[in-house]
């Protein structure tokens, strides 16, 4: 049983690696130093000039703290068909699982230390002494550990292994994990699941119900209701108005959020195949022109309507209004060049 979880373990691990080049690209690569250097800047000038007004530091800190502390899930590996065959292992299971716990808490422990030694001078600036800051890290480690024990222990009720419950946290996990890959690149076994959104369905009607707005229907109902779509793009809308508001480097702020909005793009022409299974849709008599058409109007509509947010909110934050050029620009050639020659290489 140990052979077959570690060959497991090993198996999406290399995975993850091939995965990461695709991340860790050189222009990707290049915007992370930039934004480190960034960070660390700020971080300096932070400690040199400590505000007078203490409690957006205190926020600061207990956000990283509740961050840290319940960051982690247990890895077990489990598949479907293990509840089947490895039944008569349930013990033997277990104690993988077990395992599984204790290197969560050397990982995710070590994780949680080195990301308070990070801030660390913040806590010397607010007068917390170096055998103070000791003594929290251990309760934080003691707190870490009762937590993930707990977490243990819920595999277990009444002495019985939740195999469908452990088999489907532990899919979710891994699903977690490779959907930041699709970030970059197409990743494969990425399962999708539609729920129904009774509250947006309003949205539906912003499309005429004509023959030659089928596609764009359909594009918008998988929008609403497939897989995780709407969510990033609400996630990665988010992610750039915090950048807009934080950063004040007008240049650095208007490139990370054409970055976030080249990755939305990027993410969202998935779409185009979400209705490939549904083969009863070839006998539609609209021709693949009209598809392609109503594939990129439906994109660009998304795409430009958060790009509008994002300028108006840009109006107002950016010191350098040059910059909104800019962004206006760069949203342009993404929503035209980029996506055209995106769609070209998806129907090719």
């Amino acid at each position: 049983m140990k052979r077959i979880f570690q060959e497991r373990r090993q198996a999406f691990l290399a995975r993850c690696v091939k995965y990461s080049r695709y991340v860790l690209n050189d222009h990707f690569v290049l915007v992370l130093l930039v934004l480190l250097g960034f960070l660390s800047l700020q971080y300096r000038q932070l400690l040199d000039d400590f505000p007078v007004q203490v409690w957006p530091v205190y926020i600061l800190l207990l956000a990283v703290t509740a961050f840290l502390f319940f960051a982690g899930t247990t890895a077990t590996y489990l598949e479907e068909a293990d509840k089947y065959f490895f039944l008569t292992k349930e013990r033997q299971v277990v104690e993988a699982v077990t395992a599984a716990s204790q290197r969560q808490l050397i990982i995710w422990g070590l994780v949680q230390v080195l990301g308070q030694l990070l801030f660390f001078p913040l806590y010397l600036k607010l007068g917390l002494p170096l055998w103070g800051f000791l003594l929290y890290l251990l309760v934080l480690t003691v707190g870490k550990s009762v937590l993930i024990r707990s977490r243990s222990a819920s595999y277990q009720k009444d002495s019985i292994f939740q195999w469908d419950w452990a088999i489907d946290r532990e899919k979710k996990r891994q699903q977690t994990i490779l959907q930041f890959f699709a970030l970059f690149t197409r990743v494969k076994g990425i399962t999708t699941s539609v729920k129904r959104r009774p509250y947006l369905d309003v949205f539906l009607k912003l499309v005429v119900k004509q023959p030659r707005k089928t596609w764009q229907y359909l594009y918008l109902r998988a929008f609403l209701r497939s897989g995780d779509f709407l969510g990033l793009t609400i996630r990665l809308f988010m992610l750039s108005i915090v950048v807009l508001l934080t950063i004040q480097v007008s240049w650095l702020a208007a490139g990370l959020v054409l970055l976030l909005d080249y990755l939305l793009l990027f993410q969202l022409l998935s779409l185009y195949h979400v209705y490939d299974y549904q083969y009863l849709t070839r006998l539609y008599p609209i021709g693949l022109e009209q598809k392609i058409r109503s594939f990129s109007v439906f994109l660009r509509g998304i795409l430009y309507g958060v790009l509008s947010l994002q300028i108006l909110l840009a109006f107002f934050v950016l010191m350098d209004k040059r910059y909104l050029v800019i962004l206006l620009v760069g949203g342009f050639l993404l929503n035209h060049i980029y996506l055209a020659i995106k769609v070209k290489k998806l129907i090719d």
